[in-house]
């Protein structure tokens, strides 16, 4: 069904998707060379040598910024000291051993293929009876080739990558959440919590991060130059924001794509139970992430916790993950109505249905303070096809009742996606959200509108110049916010970007290969 070649630390592997007659699902097979027994024999003296001559300590184990130079001296004293043990090998053949040996001691083994092919969304390993499972973008899920050999393997890859973010995993405490070092989110469970093995599901963490130039092109059409310009005006003016949709359907990569909008001269601050936004290097940013308690269940900072502590740091912006618990939603609220501007994602699949959770038990927020949220946007994954797309936009405009019932709510539907027609509909315009930007900024109605008009050049204006980095786009709409006529020239000559953009943004750019 298809072929290609993925490598990963100078090991080289060929895949392809395969469809037999008695295949339920089609299969993901892996080939690369593997070593005769005489080899294995000799890789093991290999292996005893390298750890031998590599001193790791614990301090750089925990510091991400080693990570990288940990992998590196893995792989240069492989690569050192496999020469001496086969000679007549030639450089290539000696760099796929040096690779194999950094996988099976620093890293997953067999996985740590899977990890480099940037096609795979998920992996999933159930247990040691069955094959791994991915997550492809075009064909969906694929059972491997790969087994791993024992329930112990699992465990110990599990170990491994808890270690490295400070987190255990044990029987006592048989579950965890962590990320690897490139940012993959990971949860694992053991046995007999789960009860056929233990268990390791790994979420891709995007290696290009999409930004709103991927979101506007016409080859993925998850949301329209017209709504993009919208959201961007919104994040300009700091207009609270929740992000809803089911399992997957793209809430933080949207939130992630709308982080290049903030002003570069205010601090943002991010609250995760697991990295997996990435904001632009020249914005103010604070990542903070939660930790589980030690087998003696101290140490245990939440979500909440990281919220509290949040509000002391004088932030502008706050991002949260995801919205679970009533009380997490109180902290996020009562931010809202203390001045900062915060953006959440939060599971619900229609811009009412995020109304009703807010507003009902168990998270039951008064409507009093939910009035401080202004926009709700709604992301939609069709499971057949594997799209995403905005589903709807809609603000929050608070209405009163009779005198001593209080206030309500009114959802304002104003963009929609129509599936049958595959486009974004206007339903109207905005109430609440062009009146608020209008008392914040003294614009007038026609100064928004021309406003909106010329994002949505600056939009066009990314696409046709192919910038789909963050750093690349971010750039610009600071360079926007500080120097507006400047890009606005530049923008109607369609003159290039690079008069703009540091040549370190536009060796990013090259190097990803989307200019000439």
């Amino acid at each position: 069904m298809k072929e290609y070649g993925v490598d990963s630390d100078n090991v080289e592997a060929d895949i392809k998707i395969l469809q037999g007659d008695e295949d339920h699902v089609p299969r993901y097979s892996v080939d690369y060379p593997e070593f005769e027994e005489a080899t294995k024999t000799v890789l093991d003296d290999i292996k005893h040598e390298i750890t031998s001559n590599i001193n790791i300590e614990e301090r750089e184990i925990l510091d991400p910024k080693s990570v990288e130079k940990i992998k590196k001296d893995f792989l240069d004293t492989s690569e050192r000291v496999a020469r001496r043990f086969f000679p007549k090998l030639d450089d290539e053949q000696i760099s796929t051993i040096s690779g194999r040996l950094t996988h099976q001691m620093y890293g997953l083994g067999k996985v740590e293929i899977l990890l480099s092919d940037d096609d795979l969304e998920e992996i999933v390993i159930n247990s040691s009876d069955e094959p791994i499972w991915v997550y492809h973008k075009e064909f969906g899920w694929l059972k491997t080739d790969i087994v791993l050999e024992s329930e112990e393997k699992i465990y110990n890859y599990s170990s491994v990558i808890g270690r490295r973010v400070g987190k255990q995993i044990t029987n006592l405490q048989p579950l965890l959440d962590a990320h690897l070092p490139s940012g993959d989110r990971v949860n694992a469970t053991l046995f007999p919590v789960s009860t056929d093995g233990n268990t390791i599901t790994i979420r891709k963490f995007a290696r290009n991060p999409w930004t709103i130039t991927h979101f506007i092109s016409p080859e993925n059409g998850t949301l329209s130059k017209e709504l993009a310009a919208l959201l961007w005006l919104s994040l300009q003016y700091e207009m609270n924001m929740l992000i809803a949709g089911g399992t997957a359907s793209g809430k933080t990569a949207l939130l992630n794509t709308l982080t290049p909008f903030i002003p570069p001269n205010q601090r943002i601050v991010t609250i995760e139970d697991t990295r997996e936004l990435n904001l632009p290097q020249y914005l103010h940013w604070v990542p903070m992430t939660t930790r589980e308690p030690n087998p003696e269940g101290k140490g245990k900072v939440s979500m909440l916790d990281l919220m509290v502590n949040s509000l002391r740091m004088r932030p502008d912006r706050i991002m949260v993950g995801e919205i679970r618990e009533k009380k997490q939603a109180e902290v996020l609220f009562e931010a809202m109505l203390t001045g900062h501007s915060v953006y959440a994602t939060l599971h619900a699949n229609t811009a009412q249905e995020v109304k009703r959770r807010m507003s009902n038990p168990p998270i039951n927020i008064p409507k009093t303070m939910l009035e401080s949220l202004h926009l709700t946007c709604v992301q939609y994954r069709d499971r057949r096809t594997g799209t995403r797309r905005t589903r709807e936009l809609a603000e929050i405009v608070p209405k009163s009742r009779r005198k001593g019932e209080g206030v309500d709510l009114n959802v304002r539907t104003l963009y929609r996606w129509k599936p049958d027609e595959d486009k974004f509909e206007k339903i109207r315009d905005s109430e609440r959200l062009i009146g608020e930007i209008k008392d914040h900024t003294s614009m007038t109605e026609k100064e928004i509108q021309e406003n909106l008009k010329e994002k949505e050049e600056i939009l066009q204006w990314f696409l046709d110049n192919d910038l789909k980095t963050t750093n690349s786009v971010g750039k610009i709409v600071a360079e926007y916010y500080t120097n507006e006529e400047r890009v606005l020239d530049l923008v109607n000559e369609n003159a290039n970007p690079d008069e703009i953009l540091p040549k370190d943004v536009i060796k990013e750019l090259k190097k990803r290969g989307f200019r000439d």
